[in-house]
């Protein structure tokens, strides 16, 4: 997956990342604060390994965590967007407000956008991409994960 290195090199450390975190460059702040870091993934969706609405990539070791039914999301090809993305379309400022954003993220958070994403792959449809594009480009998010 092509994506803008917005962390410094050889920056180790948790698999998430919060607001305001040491790692990332001032570049790459600004870049994920206007969601630009994402824009090379377009050359994924043309060379056809991610399309443009679906479950996000999982950063290693998540989706080998997956069981069961919950498995799902690993049948389709990854989106640069998609309902649980804009669910937590502001997920690093959610997370440095926790004591513990490892231990939310892992118990709240992936488990929400698993269960989530779950839902868009058993009823997604063109109108329901187009509405979750339109929602993405407008920066807006619907007033719960069922785009409709």
């Amino acid at each position: 997956m092509y994506k803008f290195r917005t962390m410094k090199r050889g920056s180790g450390g948790n698999s998430i990342s919060v607001r305001g975190d040491e790692r990332i460059t001032k570049v790459g702040a600004f870049l994920r604060k206007h969601k630009l870091d994402v824009l090379p993934e377009l050359w994924n969706v043309l060379k056809g390994d991610m399309s443009l609405v679906g479950p996000r990539p999982d950063v290693p070791g998540y989706a080998d965590r997956l069981e069961g039914d919950d498995r799902l999301v690993l049948s389709v090809k990854p989106g640069i967007t998609g309902p649980a993305t804009l669910k937590y379309a502001r997920e690093e400022e959610l997370l440095a407000g926790r004591d513990n954003p490892q231990q939310y993220n892992d118990e709240v958070i992936y488990p929400d956008k698993v269960r989530i994403n779950k839902k868009y792959i058993e009823n997604r449809s063109m109108v329901l991409d187009l509405k979750i594009i339109i929602f993405t480009l407008l920066g807006k998010k619907p007033n719960d994960d069922r785009v409709r």
